[in-house]
């Protein structure tokens, strides 16, 4: 393997897999992957922890795109350059390095002391200043963060309302909406006020606490807001409405309640697939359900603003990658989980 430091060292690796669609992650020992021509190979340090994980063992990518089995999981990777194939020119080995590592055929991701992707892949040099933990926390979640505030172009002084404020996604949306200049309403159970605010949220809303019917709310079914204490709330301080709304967490019914605060000419995105966007247009709101294209170039910006200090990296745990399994899916997150490896 040219330029391999330490893969000589190694001839099987500890990794999470599924032996199959919808089966039981679990932690087991597994070939070390070679890098070919135009691939390489990544000593991982840390992994981030995704919802998009549970989703891929679960069959997200069945008939999608090809997969091999045991099929590894995790996208998001942060580590040390180990090798690389013949005719690489972008890394070296010792580069310090971080990215998405999802590439066809699926199954070969980061949870795992070692992976290989093309060089052309989402793979970018960490800049100094920069931890591998805060790093593997960002292409997912940030770069999607990024992409949503990028698409609704957000003017200074416009009313944003995230719904989903605390969790990975979340945590950089509310800064990095806040850094366009919007006045961000974020949703939060009341104990993470705190933490929202800090983050740059000029409001919160606590949706565990149930409001009343706006008596004065002119609306072909008021009883509605009584269902939803964010549009109960929203409304009652903002009545003339919001300029843009970020779901990342209700199913349509939700979501077509709160698109209800958005003005005529606003923006209204669901990350989790909830949006009616026929209905949306009639409504003059663009938007709809968002996916994240971003890569290379989107994820160098973001490591630029982390290594700046302009966004914090919100990593709420970080745990062993035998510990995934217990921390897969785990609901109510406040931030990132990493894996250590």
């Amino acid at each position: 393997m040219p330029g391999s430091h330490r893969c000589e060292e190694f001839v099987d690796m500890r990794a999470i897999v599924v032996q199959k669609f919808g089966g039981t992650p679990e932690l087991a020992d597994v070939p070390v992957p070679e890098p070919g021509p135009g691939e390489v190979q990544v000593a991982l340090d840390s992994a981030g922890v995704n919802p998009f994980d549970l989703k891929m063992a679960d069959g997200l990518l069945e008939g999608k795109m090809p997969t091999d089995f045991p099929m590894i999981l995790g996208v998001d990777g942060a580590g040390t350059v180990s090798a690389v194939g013949s005719g690489v020119t972008k890394f070296a080995v010792g580069d310090k390095v971080v990215g998405k590592f999802l590439t066809a055929p699926a199954g070969h991701g980061s949870w795992a002391q070692f992976s290989v992707v093309p060089e052309d892949a989402t793979l970018v040099p960490i800049p100094d200043g920069v931890t591998s933990v805060a790093a593997a926390a960002l292409p997912i979640a940030g770069v999607t963060a990024q992409d949503l505030v990028d698409a609704a172009h957000i003017q200074p002084d416009q009313t944003v309302l995230i719904v989903g404020a605390t969790g990975g996604v979340g945590s950089f949306l509310v800064q990095l909406a806040n850094i366009a200049g919007a006045h961000v309403i974020a949703t939060a159970r009341g104990d993470a006020a705190d933490q929202v605010a800090r983050l740059g949220a000029a409001e919160t809303i606590d949706y565990t606490q149930p409001r009343p019917a706006d008596p004065n709310l002119v609306d072909p079914d008021p009883a509605a807001y009584r269902d939803s204490s964010i549009t109960g709330a929203v409304h009652f301080t903002h009545p003339d409405g919001i300029d843009v709304l970020f779901d990342l967490v209700s199913a349509p019914a939700d979501f077509a309640r709160h698109a209800t605060l958005v003005r005529p000419g606003g923006h209204a995105y669901s990350t989790t697939w909830a949006a009616d966007e026929p209905a949306l247009r009639a409504r003059d709101i663009t938007g709809g359900n968002f996916e994240s294209k971003g890569r290379a170039p989107e994820l160098t910006r973001l490591l630029t603003r982390v290594a700046a200090g302009d966004v914090v990296v919100p990593v709420q745990m970080t745990v062993p990658l035998e510990a995934a399994p217990t921390v897969l899916g785990a609901g109510n997150a406040r931030g990132k989980t990493v894996l250590a490896i």
